[in-house]
């Protein structure tokens, strides 16, 4: 099949797992196009079943703003034109569906399926302002396919919507091969040359992450027991917890990363992996610990408690009470094998569940029967 797949091209969610999507698609032969006004930063397979698309925003003086919804739906038609697409794949509603239905309007009389796949603040933020329901609606109603990465958010965009047409769960996933456990000894030693047990938090560094609950959690661990932060991303919130961990005195304590691009490569130092969120509709970073054999304590939320069993590969507790969050970090960096075992369960419910060689055989079957759809229709 030969796929266009739009996302946005940064730290967030929903564009990694749009670029992992696509290079997994490559792998099987599949030619994807990636179409973007930048390339994704995950994207590092050199696969020729890759290409990339830049859409160009241009800047005109009547408009405040580069209207990018209408360039993308541009660069969409002549992409699928020039490469003969079977379909488009578009990761986050708001605005690349619209942008996908305005593509295939262009193309027509030709055919040109489009599947939306949800990924969470695309429709949760709608409840926060209201201007964007009917145009949400309308792209979700009118395209082809629909998946959202959860029940949760499945269920979550009816009750919102008011949506009468199926939508497919098709989960986020990793790459069990490549996130694994794969200890590197001298990384260890320069975050925690004590052997002191690490804890790690990955994300953007938005505010519905609670990056400074991940300080002030450690915090209190670090009160009962030796032990070493990691904090891996960037983002608004990267000045607050710094400020925090200079106020609390961590500051030998705690590593700020940045953004990074191999993170399985680091998540195998972590003893135990902290997802404070006030909000999560699947909870990637969760399941990339898991898959690292790392045990997570994370909020009650969302999709959270699909990926994360409670008293089995991690603890769930309610956003905010990070003494709760505290009491369940050290009840797994206390035991003898410092919750090892805890870990050994995540990879195993991981692998069970969220593998890319069971996830993608989901998205291309869907493809099919979207393409088979449209072309009957």
């Amino acid at each position: 099949m030969k796929i266009g797949i739009t996302c946005y091209p940064t730290y967030g969610g929903s564009g990694v797992v749009a670029t992992e999507l696509g290079m997994e698609l490559a792998a099987r032969g599949h030619e994807v196009h990636f179409i973007s006004y930048a390339p994704p930063i995950r994207l590092t397979d050199s696969n020729h079943n890759i290409q990339f698309h830049e859409v160009e925003i241009s800047s005109y003086p009547l408009f405040d703003h580069a209207p990018y919804a209408l360039s993308l739906a541009v660069k969409m038609m002549e992409v699928a034109e020039a490469e003969n697409l079977d379909l488009l794949h578009v990761h986050y509603a708001i605005p690349h569906s619209v942008s996908a239905l305005l593509a295939r309007m262009m193309a027509a009389p030709k055919r040109l399926p489009f599947i939306t796949t949800l990924h969470g603040t695309d429709i949760t933020l709608v409840g926060n302002d209201r201007s964007f329901l009917p145009i949400t609606k309308f792209s979700i109603e009118q395209s082809d396919g629909v998946t959202a990465i959860s029940h949760y958010l499945k269920r979550r965009t009816i009750e919102e919507f008011d949506i009468k047409r199926p939508i497919e769960v098709i989960p986020n996933f990793v790459n069990c091969d490549l996130y694994c456990r794969t200890p590197n000894p001298a990384l260890r030693a320069e975050w925690a040359p004590g052997g002191e047990p690490i804890l790690m938090h990955l994300s953007n560094f938005r505010p519905v992450k609670r990056v400074t609950d991940v300080v002030e959690i450690f915090a209190q661990v670090h009160e009962k027991m030796a032990c070493k932060l990691v904090l891996i991303g960037d983002g608004p919130d990267r000045s607050a917890a710094e400020y925090l961990v200079r106020k609390k005195k961590l500051g030998r304590h705690v590593h700020f990363l940045g953004k990074q691009d191999r993170v399985y490569q680091l998540l195998s130092e972590a003893d135990l992996f902290l997802l404070p969120s006030e909000m999560e509709s699947f909870g990637l970073a969760a399941l990339e610990a898991m898959a690292c054999e790392v045990p997570v304590v994370a909020t009650n939320v969302g999709g959270l408690p699909e990926v994360v069993e409670h008293g089995v590969d991690g603890y769930l507790f309610t956003p905010g009470q990070v003494e709760i969050g505290a009491r369940y970090a050290l009840e797994i960096l206390s035991t003898p094998d410092r919750g090892r075992a805890m870990g050994q369960k995540a990879r195993v419910n991981a692998r069970k569940k969220y593998c890319a060689n069971d996830v993608i055989p989901m998205y291309e079957a869907y493809y099919r029967q979207v393409i088979e759809g449209a072309a009957h229709a």
